[in-house]
């Protein structure tokens, strides 16, 4: 069913809570690498519901060998082999890490389900093991937390056709993307029957409204920063040591290198 469109965040409002936002997401790294924490955060959603934008504002300023992203490609025949789970743990954190999983094992109960991808054994056995996994990753020391963006019908549409016009863009619309304007509804009803298993106590589903974009990334990032228990770990001061006189280092020749050209003075011309 189509959803109401809420008024767009103002751009400014927008902006300055979200750099406010992202320099506690900054604190909130260095908990994890001082304390040893291992964290994940799930992104799932339909198509063009906004997880990916929402991921980059998360990384924009966090240290990328400490905070990562997880966009798992299609299994290999091998991994078509192991168990459902395997290649998802691989991408696992160790202490002092956050992965983020744009998409994560919760292919099974979407589109694999709904494309016909898995069997239906292999989805309700899916449905089955999944709060036990999400269970031993807790258990295990994991602080997991699960984010669902909920977009409305005629709002992902609408950026299907931003798409479509825009060659900047087009590589973001692939012929699943198309595939489920006409599934929605099968969609709908995979996502309901997989809350119905998964959405448990110890590891709850969060919905985001992303009809907004601004406001769905303002709301995710507030809400992860507030179920985390981090506090500001203090970073020792650096000085810059003088600069030693020189000692007859001379520069070789310009023209002994390479160099770009300057496309840049072109643009002054």
């Amino acid at each position: 069913m189509a959803g109401k469109r809420r008024d767009r965040l103002p751009r400014k409002l927008y902006e300055a809570e979200l750099l406010r936002l992202q320099y506690e997401l900054v604190k909130l790294q260095e908990w994890v690498r001082a304390e040893g924490v291992r964290l994940v955060v799930v992104f799932e959603g339909r198509d063009a519901a906004g997880k990916g934008g929402a991921i980059k504002r998360v990384t924009e300023y966090l240290n990328p060998r400490i905070a990562r992203v997880a966009a798992l490609p299609a299994p290999t025949e091998r991994q078509r082999g192991q168990w459902y789970f395997q290649r998802y743990v691989e991408q696992l954190p160790a202490a002092g890490e956050i992965v983020l999983f744009d998409r994560s094992w919760y292919n099974r109960a979407g589109v694999e389900k709904v494309m016909g991808f898995c069997t239906a054994e292999e989805h309700q056995q899916f449905l089955r093991q999944c709060p036990t996994f999400e269970r031993m990753l807790i258990e295990a020391g994991i602080l997991l937390r699960k984010y669902w963006f909920s977009v409305s019908d005629v709002e992902q549409e609408r950026r299907f056709r931003d798409r479509m016009a825009d060659p900047m863009r087009q590589w973001k619309l692939s012929p699943m993307d198309i595939e489920s304007i006409s599934r929605w509804e099968d969609y709908s009803r995979a996502k309901d029957e997989m809350f119905v298993h998964t959405d448990v106590p110890e590891s709850p589903w969060y919905v985001v409204e992303s009809d907004d974009k601004r406001r769905s990334r303002i709301n995710m990032i507030s809400h992860l920063l507030s179920s985390v228990p981090y506090r500001e770990v203090r970073r020792p001061e650096v000085e810059l040591p003088p600069r030693p006189a020189s000692h007859g280092y001379r520069r070789p020749p310009r023209d002994l290198q390479t160099y770009v050209p300057d496309h840049a003075a072109a643009l002054e011309a």
